[in-house]
Parts: structure tokens; C-alpha cells; sequence
């Protein structure tokens, strides 16, 4: 089990790296996640939904998604609730609180898909989430230390030294845990180090005679992991580089999520992806504005409109710009937005931006299914995954994004396609849509990037950047 000492300390792509190099090994592996928070989810080809990290995992380990791989999902809709999601189920909302308060009648639902994935794999990599040293949440703990001890599941704890302090981090864990818990921990890793590792051998020493825990090694700053879909939202803070070509431009809404929709485009080597945030207008020159998913519709489109977006998305559409909103975006899109009983945040209604002529109602029923299906513009195909408890009637859904293969119809478009909106999450990942949309927005532009391609290759560095400096043969020998 990789715990961090704190989140985003880059967990979730190092048990990626390892997943594939135990395939890679021929072995049979499985990643696993107790409890997650994140808005970025994956639907399973199975059925359920689970976080974002945890598919990509799965594909690095040449096996497909299920809800075991993550028990408990949490999907923020507010500061202080969550969806709770349980065996890749919405079950409801709930304040942080009693969540806290309650969280361990969930340990049984955890420890039975890790039994499952036990059963089928014959290694399982687990990934923690946040840090075993805050010790104020570790009574009813499921995620870390708490399920460590119930499952006897040794553990190494990860330090990112770019944030600085790593010394401190990890010698400050070992100092504020329990004993029982720091028996647990079989040593430490270094990741995202820049420069001569040389140079951190005498803190390398300092930290394992302090903690008495061995070092597994230093990982360097591994450019591939910028090629890998990020599951924190904190990663969109980092701005990406300019590039000469095309501008997209991304609202930072606060309950942003599925925002890996965005990867293909930030993969092209001629756009660039700008996320706006908040306090900041969104850019007059943008050749094209995507309005993302989002896990609390109302209340985004109240920051929408608190941010002046809403003003900013209508006048560079009569400027000329393309605008394309996904899931819950084509739903802001609307004229009217409806959460009577509050199951995608706060209850009550809205009017959305009056882009399309439709009316979105939150329903009870979850929809979590993967797709396929062809374009009603120019026929090309194009596969995702819906993840959405709205429903949307009027007659904007008259013309059609796409017809799905079973003949249910998706999405809008408009303004001879410069305006569009799909239900469909992961629809930029389909490359012959994406180049002819990319071409509509930059006339005779040529593309030949393979996305998918491009994710195989990253993980493939990734695993080959870790191979190169831990020592992966003690980790696996832990599990024995």
C-alpha cells in the first residue's frame, strides 16, 4: 500500500507505473483505492462508477475498471457534503460531519472488494488517500492506516520533496502516529525530484536513521506524468505553456469535474487549453470555450454568473468563438435548470444561459454507462461514458449531437455546429471528431495525433522512469 504524506504527493501515478510493470512481469494485478474524493469519476464497462485514478490503473494494468478497485467514492457538491457512492452506486448526500462521524459502517463494503480482488489477482496495489498523519481523522479510518491494520497490508509512504519539507514530512509522520501504525510502514520513497539525487543521499540517511524506515528510492520528475489524465483538480492550477495555434478556453467553475475531457486537447501539440480562474475574464481571443462537467449544476451556474462568465461565453459566441458544453455544461447551456429534491446539490431552479432551447430536471436515477454511437453532422464515430442525473426535453434536442447505437439520441448542436453540447464525457479522446473539430476552428489545419496511442506510450515511460530507480523488487516482495 503507497500512503502519502499528504495528497496529490503523486500516489495515484506511481501505483500506475507499478501496475504496469507487474504486467509487464506477468503478473496478474489489480489497483485498489479504499476511499477516494473526487469529482473525476470513471464509469465501469460493467456497471457503477469509481474514481478516475483507479481506471487508469486498470489500464495500466491491462484490465478493465470494476467498482472494486474503489468501495467509496466522495464527489464534493458543496464545502462541507458529498455524494457518497458506494460499490460504484450513488447511494446520497451528506454533510462532512456525519460522514466522519459514521464513516466505518463502511468498512465492510471496503474490506469485501478488496477480499474480491484478492481472490482474482495475485497482486494488489493499494493506494491511500491524503495522509496517515492527520491523526484527528484517524478513528473510523478507511482509507489509510484503519484499513492497513484491518487487511495487515504493508506500507510504503510516498514525500513529494518539489513541495519542500520531504525531511520533515516524513520524519514528522513517524513522530504524530500511533506506534501500532508506524509498524505498519516497511519504508519510504522520494518522488518528483529535480537535479543530481546525489545530493539528497545525506537527508536520504538522515531520514532512516530517525524514522528507521529503508528508503526504496528517489523518483525524478517524470515529464510523461503531464500526458497522464490528472484526477485533483489542483493540477489545473498549473498552467500549461502557450503554444502557437488554437485557444481553448476552460471556466474554473468551482465544482469542476471529468476536466481529463480536456486531455486530448491539451495533448495536441498546436492548442492551447487555457483554464480561467476564477477573478479572471475569459479571454476575447479564444477560439473556442468549453463549458466542462461539473458535480453541482445550480451552483456552478450561479459562479457562472457571480463571475461574469455567463456575459463573457455569450459575447465571444456572437464574436465568432465555438462553444461546446459537456455534460454538465451543455446543461448550463439551457433555459431553464430544476433540482427539486436537491439530488445534484442545493434544491430549486434556474435560468440557465439561453443558449439551447431546452429545459434540464435532476432525477433521482444516476445514468453511469459507457457508449457508442456516430455524429449526425459529418458521421463520425465517437465512443464515451455518460455519468449525469439530468435529463433534458425540448426542442434544441431536435438536432442531435449524436445518435447512440441502441438509437437514443445525445446532445444538441446549433449555429451550424459552432455550438454543441453531449452527455458524453471522453468525446475529444475520439480522434477523427476531434481533428474535424479543430479544423473547423482553424481552417486547413492537419492532425495526426492518436490519443489513445499517447496514453499507452506515457504509461509506458512512467513505468520504465520508476523501473529505473526504485527498487521495484523489494516493494513486490512485500506483498509475498
Amino acid at each position: 500500500m503507497l500512503q502519502g504524506t499528504g495528497s496529490d504527493v503523486g500516489k495515484s501515478l506511481l501505483v500506475a507505473g507499478l501496475c504496469r510493470l507487474a504486467r509487464r512481469r506477468g503478473i496478474k494485478v489489480a489497483p485498489f483505492k479504499p476511499q477516494n474524493m473526487s469529482n473525476n469519476a470513471a464509469a465501469c464497462p460493467a456497471g457503477g462508477e469509481i474514481g478516475r485514478a483507479q481506471a487508469l490503473q486498470a489500464r495500466a494494468a491491462g484490465i478493465a475498471p470494476t467498482t472494486d478497485m474503489n468501495p467509496v467514492l466522495l464527489k464534493p457538491v458543496g464545502d462541507r457534503h458529498a455524494q457518497i457512492v458506494v460499490d460504484g452506486r450513488a447511494l446520497r448526500s451528506e454533510d462532512a460531519a456525519r460522514y466522519m462521524a459514521e464513516r466505518d459502517r463502511l468498512m465492510p463494503h471496503v474490506l469485501a472488494a478488496f477480499a474480491r480482488l484478492r481472490s482474482a489477482y495475485d497482486l494488489v496495489l493499494v493506494e491511500g488517500a491524503g495522509s496517515p498523519a492527520e491523526v484527528n481523522l484517524r478513528r473510523g479510518d478507511i482509507a489509510n492506516m484503519g484499513f492497513a491494520r484491518a487487511t495487515g497490508v504493508p506500507v510504503v509512504l510516498v514525500g513529494d520533496i518539489d513541495r519542500g519539507g520531504v525531511i520533515a514530512s516524513i520524519v514528522g509522520t513517524k513522530a504524530v502516529i500511533e506506534p501500532g501504525d508506524a509498524a505498519m510502514i516497511a519504508g519510504f520513497a522520494i518522488n518528483r525530484f529535480r537535479g543530481d539525487p546525489a545530493l539528497f543521499e545525506d537527508g536520504l540517511r538522515f531520514i532512516e536513521k530517525r524514522t528507521g524506515w529503508r528508503s526504496f528510492g528517489v523518483v525524478p520528475w517524470l515529464a510523461c506524468a503531464a500526458r497522464l489524465p490528472a484526477e485533483d483538480a489542483v493540477a489545473l492550477d498549473r498552467s500549461a505553456s502557450p503554444k502557437e495555434g488554437i485557444l481553448v478556453a476552460v471556466p474554473m467553475l468551482s465544482r469542476i469535474s471529468n476536466f481529463d475531457d480536456l486531455d486530448p486537447l491539451r495533448a495536441e501539440p498546436d492548442v492551447t487549453v487555457r483554464f480561467v480562474p476564477p477573478g479572471h475574464p475569459i479571454p476575447r481571443e479564444a477560439d473556442a470555450i468549453v463549458l466542462a462537467g461539473t458535480k453541482s449544476t445550480l451552483a456552478d451556474l450561479a459562479m457562472l454568473r457571480a463571475e461574469g462568465w455567463d456575459h463573457d461565453v455569450i459575447a465571444a459566441f456572437r464574436g465568432g468563438a465555438h462553444l461546446v458544453g459537456l455534460c454538465g455544461g451543455f446543461q448550463l447551456m439551457g433555459t431553464w435548470i430544476e433540482d427539486p429534491e436537491g439530488v445534484d446539490g442545493h434544491s430549486g431552479g434556474a435560468a440557465g444561459l439561453g443558449l439551447l432551447d431546452m429545459v434540464t430536471e435532476m432525477a433521482g436515477r444516476k445514468i453511469v454507462r459507457h457508449v457508442r454511437g456516430t455524429t449526425t453532422m459529418h458521421g463520425d464515430r465517437i465512443e464515451g461514458y455518460e455519468i449525469h442525473t439530468g435529463r433534458s426535453r425540448g426542442a434544441a434536442l431536435e438536432k442531435p449531437f449524436a445518435v447512440l447505437e441502441d438509437g437514443t439520441p445525445d446532445g444538441a448542436f446549433a449555429a451550424g455546429g459552432r455550438m454543441l453540447g453531449t452527455y458524453l464525457h471522453g468525446v475529444f479522446a475520439n480522434d477523427g471528431f476531434r481533428t474535424r473539430w479543430l479544423c473547423d476552428l482553424r481552417s486547413g489545419r492537419a492532425g495526426t495525433l492518436d490519443y489513445e496511442e499517447g496514453v499507452e506510450r506515457a504509461l509506458d515511460e512512467l513505468a520504465d522512469g520508476v523501473a529505473a530507480v526504485l527498487d521495484v523488487d523489494a516493494l513486490f516482495a512485500l506483498a509475498q
